[in-house]
């Protein structure tokens, strides 16, 4: 076990070290990015010990340095039984809403998904994953919020000056993702993924004017890892890491939980297990996260604590994110579910 631990350490920091360009990209990050799976790679949906997930997370981020920028996000889950030999299906939703800027432009997503997790031995808990996301995405913002040259007489505002009008404020567009993921484990302690999800192969088109017919949505290449170790009958290890490539431009975030288990009923099989780690965006930000799981429920909280140049301005400070979680196994399935495996039993 002390062997394997060394193995995927080298491995993160590999990996780490591959990455030497700061990312700008055009799609929104969080730091528990391991808390909503789905914006990963919409294959890692259902990769859970359960039969349903609901996951929920707010983001208050840049509030030393301009307005802030506020993100939530909501997600659900839903594994199905498929057939005798193992194969499930997963039904998920994905749903984000996001606000940044003085103008408040915003973008709400509404990204239904589809997974299927076949099986591919009997005796393990091998799966491969192969899911489809696609759905309605809208953005608009708020034209009186602006503040234009022309607006300026002798160095002095005057709101009431007419300004430049605009052919919209608000648009609405398909966002189509494919995702493919690879679940098992190593011995009885040691369950891992990997996997990589391909986001906006369709390249919708996201210009305020319809005439800018050349602005899109870059496409975004994920690839995804992440590692569930039991070090101890009440501990265990748990890490994560993700690397994308958008529009020419890269990041990878990455980090560990490590938890302790501080309570136990073992009538009803349930604990509380508490966690301490951190993650680290590179060139960004380095972010401490304490979560608890208590018996299904799950709640977390993180600090972005920025690093990069923009740290004079904003003085060390990112951003604080809140995540709340909840898992549910089903009492009454169907007559060959007892047949039927768990998605790999991860903790994650």
């Amino acid at each position: 076990m002390k062997k394997q631990f060394i193995y995927i350490l080298v491995f993160l920091y590999l990996t780490v070290n591959v990455v030497s360009q700061r990312a700008i990209a055009q799609d929104i990050t969080f730091s528990q990015f391991y808390e909503m799976p789905m914006l990963r790679n919409p294959a890692l949906a259902g990769v859970f010990n359960a039969d349903i997930r609901m996951s929920g997370m707010y983001r208050s981020q840049w509030g030393q340095v301009s307005v802030p920028f506020q993100t939530g996000g909501a997600g659900l889950e839903y594994k199905i039984p498929f057939n005798q030999y193992g194969d499930w299906i997963t039904l998920g939703l994905q749903t984000t809403h996001d606000v940044a800027g003085d103008v408040r432009l915003k973008r709400t997503q509404v990204l239904p998904v589809l997974n299927f997790h076949k099986s591919l031995n009997a005796n393990y808990d091998d799966y491969l994953s192969i899911a489809f996301m696609a759905g309605p995405v809208n953005s608009q913002f708020d034209p009186t919020k602006l503040q234009m040259d022309e607006q300026y007489f002798g160095g002095q505002f005057n709101p009431t000056a007419p300004v430049q009008t605009f052919e919209r404020t608000g648009f609405s567009y398909w966002d189509a993702s494919l995702g493919l993921s690879y679940t098992s484990s190593w011995g009885e302690d040691l369950q891992y993924y990997v996997g990589a999800g391909y986001f906006h192969f369709n390249k919708p088109k996201v210009a305020f004017y319809t005439s800018n017919s050349d602005v899109f949505l870059n496409p975004k290449l994920v690839f995804n890892a992440g590692v569930s170790m039991q070090t101890s009958e009440v501990n265990n290890l748990v890490m994560f890491a993700d690397y994308f490539t958008q529009g020419g431009h890269r990041q990878f975030l990455g980090g560990f939980l490590y938890g302790t288990e501080i309570a136990r009923n073992y009538n009803e099989d349930w604990g509380t297990t508490l966690y301490f780690g951190a993650m680290y965006r590179w060139n960004d930000a380095l972010i401490p996260v304490m979560k608890m799981d208590i018996k299904r429920l799950m709640i977390g909280v993180s600090y972005d604590v920025n690093v990069s140049t923009l740290r004079s301005a904003s003085q060390w400070q990112g951003g604080l994110e809140l995540t709340i979680g909840y898992k549910a196994s089903l009492r009454h399935r169907s007559a060959y579910a007892n047949q039927v495996r768990c998605v790999n039993g991860l903790k994650f």
